[in-house]
């Protein structure tokens, strides 16, 4: 059988029986996502190389030691992984939490994003353009674990599967926390004359 018809969990079992292929079907099904995360979150490209690299070598170092428990969860598990490396090395650096706040924004993806930038006009951009600014700003003051949902839903496309599993939470609590981020976010909005509207 091709290695790309196998689930995740088919492939983590072929590579523990030692078929190296296994493992690298997993990376290339998975990388763009995974690089995409930690290159959103470190804002540096030679920086989410190594921790991308290290997120895999963690990787191989548990599933060859028969660590590995998380039965179908292997991208939530893995981008579990990256995000610990990446608050360890931060916490190191005592920069937790203040990774270039004053990103460009062409840096990261644009959130609620729902009519392409190419077909607006030079009018329409830049309401866009302000709303976009507008709510990261709004998006900062929210309480972390709302934060949390709210970015990896719309920067990252992860499901609230996903979600819950990468965050260790119930998919209830996940859909909770976006229910109150989002209630927050009209609330901050009202109160400070944003328009979040296009």
């Amino acid at each position: 059988m091709k290695l790309v018809k196998l689930s995740d969990q088919e492939l983590v079992s072929d590579y523990i029986k030692g078929n190296e292929n296994a493992l690298s079907e997993l990376i290339s099904r998975h990388r763009a996502r995974i690089y995409s995360y930690i290159f959103i979150t470190v804002k540096n490209q030679a920086l989410a190389e190594d921790f991308f690299q290290d997120t895999f070598i963690k990787v191989i170092k548990t599933l060859k030691s028969g660590r590995y428990n998380e039965e179908g969860k292997f991208l939530p598990w893995v981008m579990r992984i990256s995000h610990n490396l990446m608050i360890d090395h931060f916490r190191k650096q005592k920069k937790f939490r203040k990774i270039n706040p004053r990103v460009k924004d062409n840096d990261e993806f644009e959130i609620f994003s729902t009519i392409g930038y190419d077909e607006l006009n030079i009018e329409q951009r830049m309401v866009k353009d302000q709303v976009r600014n507008d709510m990261k700003k709004l998006l900062e003051k929210l309480p972390d674990e709302q934060k949390e949902v709210v970015k990896l839903r719309h920067y990252y496309d992860m499901s609230f599967k996903e979600i819950s599993d990468f965050t260790n939470v119930s998919i209830n609590t996940a859909l909770g926390r976006m229910r109150y981020a989002l209630i927050n976010l009209r609330k901050m909005a009202e109160e400070s004359g944003v328009s979040l509207e296009m």
